[in-house]
C-alpha cells in the first residue's frame, strides 16, 4: 500500500518475504538441542554435554554455510550458536590453574569476548545494541536498582545460598558488585537481550524474541538444579527483556541483573538467617 504525502512522491512500502518453513523447523530444533545439550552438561555427563556442544556449534555455522537461509534466520542460528560456544569454552579451558576468587571474571570475560567477537564479526553497532543515553543513564540505572534488589531477595528465598564469609566486609561487597555488573549483568544482558532477543524480534516480532530469549535465558540456568529456579529465572528474563523493548538500553537491564545477583550472594546471606 502507498503513502500519499503532500509534496513527495508516493512511497511503495516493501513487505518482507515470508520466512521458509524448513528454516524455522531448524531453528526451533538448534533451541531444543540447546536445551538437551545444557541437561547432559549439567545433569549426565559433563564431557557428552562438551561433545554435544561441540557438534552444535559446528553444525549451525555449517548448516548458514552451505544452505540459503532468509537473512533474518542466519542472524538467529549465529546468535544461538554463541550458546553452545559459551558452554563449550566455559567448561573445557583449564580453570582449575585460576585462583577461585577469579574464577568468575576469568569465565565471563569469555562470554563478553565471544559476544565482541559475534558483534565484529557481523558488522553490529555495539552503541545501538548497548542503547547507551548519557541523559538517561541515571534514570535507568534506578530502575534497574528498583527492579533487580526485590528479585535478588526472591531468588535468595528459593535458592538460599549460603554465606560466603562469616561476616559481612566492604572490600568482598565491592568485588561482588564489580563482578556482577561488569562481568556476569553485562556478558549475559548482551548475549541474550542485546542478540538472541533483538535477532528473534527481528525475525518472528517482539513477542516471540522475548519469549526465545527469556527460555534461552531460563535453560542456561539449569546448572542450579532447581525448578523453582527455572521457573523464577524465565520470569525474570521476561522482566529484564522487557526493560530492554521499553527503554530501548540495556543500561536497566544490567543494572537490574547486577543488582539482583549482589542482593543474592552479597546482601540477603548476611540480613536474611534462614539457616
Amino acid at each position: 500500500m502507498a503513502e500519499l504525502t503532500r509534496g513527495v512522491a508516493p512511497i511503495e512500502r516493501i513487505d518482507k518475504p515470508a520466512i521458509k518453513r524448513w528454516q524455522i523447523v531448524f531453528l526451533v530444533a538448534s533451541g531444543v538441542a540447546i536445551a538437551l545439550c545444557e541437561w547432559v552438561f549439567a545433569y549426565r555427563n559433563v564431557a557428552y554435554g562438551i561433545i554435544i556442544a561441540l557438534g552444535l556449534a559446528i553444525l549451525m555455522y555449517l548448516m548458514v554455510s552451505i544452505r540459503r537461509f532468509d537473512e533474518r534466520i542466519t542472524k538467529c542460528v549465529e546468535s544461538l550458536a554463541l550458546i553452545p560456544l559459551y558452554i563449550l569454552f566455559t567448561s573445557s579451558l583449564p580453570w582449575f590453574f585460576i585462583n577461585q576468587q577469579y574464577l568468575l571474571p576469568a569465565v565471563y570475560a569469555t562470554i563478553l569476548a565471544l559476544c565482541f567477537w559475534h558483534i565484529h564479526r557481523s558488522n553490529l553497532s555495539f552503541k545501538q545494541i548497548m542503547g547507551f543515553s548519557k541523559e538517561k543513564l541515571l534514570k535507568y540505572a534506578l530502575i534497574g536498582l528498583v527492579i533487580g534488589a526485590p528479585l535478588g531477595v526472591i531468588e535468595y528465598f528459593i535458592l538460599q545460598p549460603a554465606a560466603s564469609f562469616p561476616t559481612f566486609e566492604v572490600k568482598y561487597f565491592l568485588r561482588d558488585v564489580i563482578y556482577m555488573l561488569f562481568f556476569v549483568g553485562l556478558a549475559e544482558e548482551i548475549l541474550f537481550r542485546g542478540l538472541i532477543q533483538t535477532d528473534f524480534s527481528e525475525a518472528f516480532g517482539w513477542k516471540w524474541g522475548l519469549l526465545a530469549a527469556s527460555l534461552l535465558f531460563a535453560v542456561m540456568h539449569l546448572t542450579w538444579r532447581s525448578l523453582p529456579e527455572l521457573g523464577f529465572v524465565f520470569l525474570a528474563g521476561l522482566i529484564l527483556g522487557a526493560l530492554y523493548l521499553k527503554t530501548k538500553s540495556l543500561v536497566a537491564p544490567i543494572i537490574a541483573h547486577a543488582a539482583n545477583n549482589v542482593m543474592l550472594v552479597a546482601i540477603a546471606p548476611y540480613i536474611i538467617n534462614l539457616r
